[in-house]
């Protein structure tokens, strides 16, 4: 977007009493010490003061999302996700890994995971401290990405919902890895893709997983890589097959931003009228068709948009042995799950009564996510001293 217009919509949202975020870039490497010290290089796109690379992030506390590229592709064909996202107030992290013509998309999928515990419980370096990274995420991707982002999900209680653009099929398999995610699912697929055909794979992606709310979006007459900017390496793949899409890249992108935005506002922000706008352009959009598991919507007597009451509390955080859970009865019979900064499992339960007593004097110190799952599914982190 050109300078000027930049210019005139920054004034133009100020004369409204509205903030622009802008959208500021660093480039991270983790490192994950439980596969032989793993550098993942990431590129973190975030809400900034100033647009930029390495500027200051804005004050407040953001959703995180971990977004998986295509075969062969850079992660630089993706920046109409981050020109969208960011400045509605999310952080993007995109692992580079992975790129070449020989990819472990098992390991690309532990990247993927490891990015949403590592950034919740230490941040990103020195400009996106751990206190401004929310408590609620998602793992997205496209093609190989959007595959990958199932092996990320699979049996994942730390990730709030699962997006994926066109997935493909994966080694290990994707489709193996759907039947067990139970978190809220959205698949986009385009009618007209002749790479990774809805038929053959998202189709059955939708089919097999296990999530409660799952919802596929089939874009009419869309392509398999316009869900992403232009790439050499995904437009010579697709060339070389057909049907071929019939809408153009910006008609196919802003259909999917649409419903994506509304999504992503109702799952990681608990913002309750977009679950019902979700549903309404569904049910009026000629840009698509779907299919549904069952409607998301707000539940029921939670009138907030913004901040949902969790029914529990825990304390005391910081901990040094005993944890008390005081949960509402709605709760009863809830999974209750507890993970280290590295993504394993180190405690789960039922929660079966008013007070629930979790034992942490085994664990070693650290930071851990503690959650309670369902629909809206809270998670917190607790500090084990």
């Amino acid at each position: 977007m050109p300078i000027k217009i930049n210019l005139i919509l920054t004034s133009l949202l100020l004369c409204l009493g509205l903030s622009a975020q802008q959208v500021g870039h660093t480039t991270i490497t983790f490192v994950d010490s439980s596969r032989n010290n793993r550098p993942i290089v990431t590129e973190v796109y975030y809400p900034a003061t100033s647009a930029g690379d390495n500027t200051p992030m804005t004050t407040g506390v953001f959703p995180l999302i971990a977004f998986g590229h295509g075969f062969v592709m850079s992660v630089g064909a993706y920046q109409n996700f981050w020109d969208l996202l960011v400045p509605e107030g999310y952080i993007l992290a995109l692992p580079t890994t992975e790129s070449g013509f020989a990819p472990s998309h098992a390991n690309f999928g532990k990247d993927l995971a490891f990015l949403i515990t590592t950034i919740q419980s230490s941040g990103a370096g020195t400009l996106i401290p751990s206190t401004s990274v929310g408590t609620t995420s998602a793992i997205m991707g496209h093609s190989m990405g959007g595959g990958s982002a199932f092996l990320a999900a699979k049996d994942n209680a730390a990730i709030t919902t699962l997006v994926s653009f066109a997935a493909a099929n994966t080694n290990p398999s994707s489709i193996g890895a759907s039947q067990y995610i139970s978190v809220p699912t959205l698949l986009f697929s385009g009618v007209n893709d002749c790479v990774t055909p809805p038929s053959q794979q998202q189709d059955i992606m939708y089919d097999s997983t296990a999530a409660t709310y799952k919802t596929q979006l089939n874009i009419l007459g869309g392509g398999h890589c316009f869900f992403a900017n232009s790439n050499l390496a995904c437009t010579f793949g697709e060339s070389t097959c057909s049907p071929s899409p019939t809408i153009t890249r910006a008609a196919q992108q802003s259909a999917t931003n649409d419903f994506l935005k509304l999504w992503l506002a109702y799952f990681l922000k608990n913002d309750c009228p977009k679950a019902q706008e979700f549903q309404d352009s569904l049910s009026v959009s000629s840009r698509i068709n779907y299919r549904q598991s069952q409607p998301i919507a707000c539940v029921s007597g939670i009138t907030d948009t913004h901040v949902t009451p969790p029914p529990f509390k825990i304390f005391p955080n910081p901990v040094k042995s005993l944890v008390n859970v005081e949960a509402e009865a709605v709760l009863f019979g809830s999974v209750y799950t507890v993970y280290n900064s590295t993504g394993k499992l180190v405690l789960t339960g039922k929660i079966d009564a008013a007070t629930t007593v979790i034992e942490f004097s085994n664990l070693p110190g650290g930071i851990y996510l503690f959650s309670v799952g369902g629909n809206l599914k809270q998670t917190f982190k607790m500090i084990k001293e």
